[in-house]
């Protein structure tokens, strides 16, 4: 059984008004991750995701991926697995 972990990620660079909450959205479904993500007012975008350590590393490294995102810096701190979430979501 695979150990289920959650980070809060903060991303920076060009990430808002580039389709990155909805890229992260299909990504994190894509993988069956759950969480959010959230256009912050200094310009970066949060992610709280949640699932297997490799299932985030392949999230992330979709979303270094994308020609429209431009990730200078992520920011990752581990949190407590919230253990009745089951989905993930675009917060506005």
């Amino acid at each position: 059984m695979k150990e289920v972990v959650r980070y809060k990620m903060v991303f920076t660079g060009r990430v808002q008004g580039v389709g990155f909450r909805y890229k992260a959205s299909h990504v994190a479904n894509q993988y069956r991750l759950t969480g959010y993500v959230k256009n912050e007012y200094d310009g970066s975008v949060l992610v709280e995701a949640q699932g297997s350590e490799q299932e985030i590393y392949m999230f992330i490294k979709v979303l270094y991926a994308d020609r429209y995102i431009d990730i200078y810096e992520i920011e990752k701190e581990r949190l407590p697995v919230e253990e009745d979430e089951r989905s993930f979501i675009i917060q506005y």
